[in-house]
C-alpha cells in the first residue's frame, strides 16, 4: 500500500511540475485566477482543520481521531480536491491536449492516493465507513 501511495504522490508532483515547465499552470484570466484562489483557500482551510498530522508523503492514518469538521464535513479529501480544482482551472486557462493529459495524470495520482488512504482509514477508524456514506470524495454532493 505504501508503494502505491508514494507512486500516486510522485505522479501528482511530476504532472504538476510538467505543467509548470510548459507554462500551463497559471493564467492571466481573472476567472481562472479566482478559481485557483478558491482552490488554494480550500487547501489552506483543510490543512488548518487537519493540523500538522496531514504532512506525509505516503498514506499514513495518524492518531487523534477521524476529522469530520471544516471542509471534511462536506468532502472527504479536500486537499486532493483543491489540487484537482486548481489544475483543472489551469488546463481550462491554458487549453492544450498535452495539458489535459497532465491534468488526467494529476487526477490519477490523486485517485491512487485516495484509494490507499481510504483502505487504511477503514482499518484504523471503523467509523470511516459511515462517514464515507455521508460525504463525497472530491465534489460535494456529487462525487
Amino acid at each position: 500500500m505504501k508503494f502505491f501511495s508514494v507512486a500516486g504522490y510522485a505522479l501528482m508532483v511530476l504532472a504538476l511540475l510538467a505543467l509548470v515547465m510548459v507554462h500551463g499552470l497559471f493564467s492571466s484570466s481573472i476567472v481562472i485566477i479566482a478559481i485557483q484562489a478558491l482552490a488554494v483557500a480550500l487547501m489552506v482551510w483543510a490543512r488548518i482543520t487537519f493540523g500538522s498530522r496531514s504532512f506525509h508523503y505516503a498514506a499514513n492514518p495518524t492518531e487523534g481521531g477521524l476529522v469530520t469538521k471544516g471542509p471534511y464535513h462536506y468532502i472527504r479529501h479536500p486537499i486532493y480536491a483543491a489540487i484537482v480544482y486548481f489544475t483543472l482551472a489551469s488546463v481550462i486557462g491554458n487549453w492544450s491536449l498535452g495539458n489535459a493529459l497532465l491534468w488526467i495524470l494529476v487526477c490519477a495520482g490523486a485517485a491512487v492516493r485516495i484509494y490507499c488512504e481510504e483502505t487504511l482509514l477503514v482499518q484504523q477508524y471503523p467509523e470511516y465507513v459511515d462517514y464515507a456514506k455521508k460525504t463525497k470524495r472530491i465534489v460535494p454532493f456529487v462525487f
